[in-house]
């Protein structure tokens, strides 16, 4: 059912056809408008099924979900930023014991300092953390991967964070088909936990193992990650025959038939690189966009298959690596591993920083005439940093870096004659 609402709603909604048993809630924005629409399903009675647990923290949020995994409900839960940071223990006991556990990020900046903006430095800080994680250009794929995401986590016993940009899209009011309940049952079969905690059966979850098999637990959880490739796309060859339409899988593509230049990115921003690239198609560049849904795991034969061709792809992270750059370029780079592909590194947008069609549009021409350096920050203001560095340089006592940039900026708008 077409339905014009906000991102939020809308995977509540999708969240809810898909009758998770517990539903774990700690509110902090951006995702809190998402537990809130759940809560109301559950008050009116819509979900009849599902208990909804206000708890005292990110933390609890996760231990209550792994808890109702274990004893074999579907369990969902959301979160962002310092939240994500806040339960990242039991994060990595939930993948640790393959606890099937669905959980949105609403992805956020990590601080200090404090920022509430978008970029991906919650969710790809947790990369290492054994769980599935499926990136969202739209609010109609948030919609749809939510529902695919409890059939992939289910089928791989692993848990899957659907991660969304924040306030991008979870706040953005848009249009999107609500599939029906009809629909999602016939995707998404009654869970049937491969472990439950059984008074009649009694077993311990979670023991202790020591370094005579904690390596081959390890590795399984990495095997079964491996193999969570073809239970994603899986579940999308379904999802369409089902519902109708395409989503999810591993990778998206876009004017890729005769690109020289790819332009490799996650996330919101795809839609700008994309109305980017047919003002540039017009001017004769031959460059295309390869919009990357699985993040983890990583697609390296899918990635390496769709770049052989280009002579060039630009990979644009929105999370920056201190002392290292792009995560995701690193990825990239292993999947092209022996290709004649020049990689070029593009960090942007962070902590919700405007990325404009006309700064890419300069990065994106530069890369098609070879003249692009290798690592970009996109629309870095060095002449701030400079002022901030030459400080450092002059005095000790400094305060700190986030109010002495603000009042380098302040001091500025001053000279400038402008209103701060």
């Amino acid at each position: 059912m077409l339905k014009q609402i906000e991102g939020s709603q809308g995977v509540a909604q999708a969240v809810g056809l898909c009758r998770p048993d517990v539903i774990c809630a700690y509110p902090i924005s951006p995702q809190t408008h998402i537990v809130e629409a759940l809560g109301n399903l559950c008050r009116k009675g819509v979900l009849p099924n599902s208990e909804y647990i206000n708890v005292e923290s990110e933390f609890a949020a996760m231990s209550v979900a792994l808890g109702a995994s274990a004893a074999g409900g579907r369990a969902y839960t959301a979160t962002a930023s310092q939240g994500l940071l806040y339960m990242a223990e039991a994060v990595y006991n939930c993948s640790g014991l393959g606890l099937p556990v669905v959980m949105t990020v609403a992805n956020r900046a990590i601080g200090a300092p404090i920022n509430i903006w978008n970029d991906h430095s919650d969710s790809q800080s947790q990369r290492d953390s054994g769980w599935i994680q499926l990136f969202c250009e739209t609010n109609q794929d948030a919609v749809d991967l939510h529902i695919q995401a409890f059939r992939i986590a289910e089928e791989t016993s692993l848990p899957v964070m659907v991660c969304m940009d924040g306030f991008v899209l979870t706040h953005a009011f848009e249009r999107m088909d609500i599939p029906e309940q009809e629909q999602v049952d016939a995707f998404l079969p009654p869970f049937q936990p491969r472990q439950v905690l059984d008074p009649k059966d009694p077993y311990s979850i979670g023991a202790m193992v020591g370094p005579e098999a904690f390596t081959e637990v390890r590795y399984m959880t990495h095997r079964r990650m491996k193999e969570a490739t073809a239970s994603i796309e899986r579940a999308s060859k379904d999802y369409e025959a089902i519902i109708g339409r395409k989503a999810g899988g591993l990778l998206s593509t876009y004017r890729m038939e005769d690109a020289e230049v790819c332009i490799f990115a996650l996330g919101s921003l795809l839609g700008t690189i994309k109305d980017t690239v047919d003002d540039l198609r017009e001017q004769g560049l031959k460059i295309g966009v390869v919009g990357l849904i699985s993040y983890r795991p990583f697609p390296y034969e899918a990635v390496r298959d769709v770049l052989k061709t280009v002579r060039t792809v630009v990979v644009i992270d929105r999370m920056l690596s201190p002392s290292q750059g792009g995560v995701v370029c690193l990825d990239v780079m292993s999947a092209l591993r022996g290709l004649a592909v020049e990689q070029k590194s593009v960090i942007a947008g962070l902590g919700g920083r405007s990325v404009t069609k006309a700064a890419l549009s300069k990065v994106f021409t530069e890369a098609y005439e070879g003249t692009l350096a290798d690592e970009t920050i996109l629309d870095l203001d060095e002449e701030l940093v400079e002022r901030q560095m030459a400080r450092e340089a002059a005095a000790h006592h400094i305060g700190p870096v986030a109010e002495a940039l603000n009042r380098h900026v302040a001091e500025r708008k001053l000279e400038a004659g402008e209103e701060i």
